[in-house]
Order: structure tokens, then C-alpha cells, then sequence
């Protein structure tokens, strides 16, 4: 199957720069969400991205100029998926969410449609048996700043028809993203096998006491010389998505309270007054000008 139409569900951070990625990469996209004033606020960030795009692509000005005019909205289901050959899935990380989402979404699509899951740390072995056509469905993973963090993680499960992994992995390098074929299901892909571990020894590190989050961010970066610490990864990653993650840890392992002090902590210092991260202007730094990219932030 060539890809034409493809429908992004979920117009979050990363569902938006997916959505105009493939969009910018001359694909038709429908971004599909659950009401008015989630596409309005879809609206605004692909309207943001168009900025990002020109300033990024010097080279290729008309294709960033052109992207939105290559993007529809819809919030009904059906009306969204109905051409789609392709819908990547990038709803908030909760498992009994994407369970009812596959429900739907499998009576919906034509029976040709390809489903992929854009899941950080879920498996698509969790979700096959919804969509109804456990064949058709694998992972597709994309890093935040999909334009520039331009990986493509494919990752299949047991019952994934070899032909639609390559297909997706074709689908993949034609928006501009580097394949990488993950032969078998993996918590967290290849990139989040490594990245989440420590955003969860940051995060244990600021619950316990032990140090705030600008020490621990700069301890990373002079010792690695890394450009961010990982609390400022999580800012780019968003308060919302990391407190959805340590909320199931919470739940998955109620002997273990740090999990719960940590979704507690970030539930009430970020999410209730809107410090949503680098998407809202405010989370563990403040935006455009964060602290870490200061001259003297590392610095005696």
C-alpha cells in the first residue's frame, strides 16, 4: 500500500509535530481529536510549528509555508479516519484510554487501515486484540522535536504482518525520519529504554530531598555534557505525559509510595497552576530563555 491519507488521533505537543511533519512532507493529515476546544488548541500549536518549520528549513520554505493547507480537523471519528490508509495514535499514556480508543477506532476505519501506535512505554501486544485487525497494527515512535530528533521506531508484535512493518517503515523514511526496525517488543523502544530510567532517578532524586531539580540537571550536564538535564527533558516531554507514566507506576505498584509522592508532587506544584512545561511557557524552567542555557549556569 502507498500512504496517502494519513489521520494523526490526539493533537497534543507530539501528535501536532507529527501531524505537520508528515503534512509538511507533502502527506494529506487529518488531526483528529475528542472536541472543539482540543482542536483549537491543535490550531494554535500548527500554526506555531509553521514558525519552527521556516526558521528551521531555510532550504525548504514553501513546504513549511504549504503544510497547513494540507491539514484538516475533525472530532468525529468516523468522518476522520474515513480515507486514511494510515492513523498514528498519540493520546494521553493511559491504558484504559487507548484500550477504548482501539474499540472505536477499529469499527471505524476502512478494513485496509494501518494502525500505529505512537505509545512511549506501552506495548502494542497490549492493545492488538481492540483494534480488531492485530495484523495491522505495530508501534511507531517519534521523539519530541520530530524535526529535528528525527528518529522512527518501529517496533512490531507477534501477530504484525511483516509487509505492514515495512510498509511503515518505508512510510517512515518518506516524512523524513531515520527507520529503526525493533525486531521485538521492548517496554520503552530502544530510545526510552535508555532515556526513561533516568528521568526516573531524577525524579526520585528531587522526591526524596536529595537535591532540586536545577542541581540535578546540572550535575548530568557538566559530567556528560549533555545540552539538557533531565528535568529539562521532561519540560519538552510535558508535565501532563510524565504525571500520566508515574500515576500507572503508582498504581502497578502500590508498596512502592515513591511513585504516588512524585505524581502528588507534580500534580500540585505544575499541573493545577498550569505549568505545563515547555509547551505552556512554565514547568521545571521557564520558556523561551530557560535557566540551563544560561552562560554561568554551569558555572561555580
Amino acid at each position: 500500500m502507498q500512504f496517502k491519507h494519513i489521520t494523526v488521533a490526539g493533537s497534543g505537543v507530539l501528535g501536532s509535530q507529527i501531524a505537520f511533519q508528515t503534512a509538511f512532507k507533502g502527506f494529506d493529515v487529518t488531526i483528529y481529536d475528542i472536541n472543539d476546544d482540543a482542536i483549537k488548541k491543535a490550531k494554535e500549536r500548527i500554526a506555531s510549528l509553521e514558525g519552527v518549520y521556516t526558521e528551521y528549513f531555510k532550504n525548504e520554505q514553501d513546504a513549511a509555508k504549504s503544510a497547513q493547507s494540507r491539514i484538516r480537523y475533525a472530532t468525529d471519528l468516523a468522518e476522520a479516519v474515513k480515507d486514511a490508509d494510515l492513523v498514528i495514535e498519540a493520546i494521553p499514556e493511559v491504558e484504559k484510554i487507548k484500550q477504548d480508543f482501539y474499540k472505536q477506532l477499529g469499527k471505524a476505519a476502512p478494513a485496509d487501515t494501518i494502525f500505529a501506535t505512537n505509545s512511549s512505554t506501552m506495548l502494542p501486544s497490549q492493545f492488538a486484540e481492540y483494534t480488531g485487525r492485530p495484523e495491522k497494527f505495530l508501534a511507531l515512535h517519534f521523539a519530541n522535536h520530530v524535526w529535528q530528533n528525527n528518529t522512527g521506531e518501529v517496533m512490531e508484535h507477534a501477530g504484525t504482518d511483516p509487509k505492514v512493518v515495512q510498509e511503515v517503515l518505508d512510510f517512515a523514511a518518506a516524512i523524513g525520519m531515520v527507520p529503526l526496525h525493533i525486531k521485538k517488543e521492548q517496554p520503552g523502544y530502544i530510545l526510552n529504554s535508555l532515556l526513561v530510567p533516568l528521568l526516573d532517578a531524577a525524579q526520585g532524586l528531587w522526591g526524596n530531598g536529595v537535591a532540586d531539580p536545577q542541581t540535578i540537571d546540572k550535575t548530568w550536564m557538566i559530567a556528560t555534557g549533555a545540552p539538557m538535564g533531565p528535568f529539562g527533558i521532561i519540560d519538552v516531554v510535558g508535565l501532563q505525559t510524565v504525571y500520566n507514566i508515574v500515576s500507572t507506576k503508582a498504581a502497578q505498584h502500590p508498596e512502592n509510595k515513591g511513585y504516588k509522592a512524585i505524581a502528588d508532587m507534580v500534580k500540585t506544584q505544575f499541573l493545577d497552576k498550569g505549568k505545563m512545561g515547555m509547551g505552556t511557557g512554565e514547568g521545571f524552567y521557564t520558556y523561551p530563555n530557560p535557566a540551563y542555557l544560561e552562560k554561568d549556569f554551569l558555572q561555580p
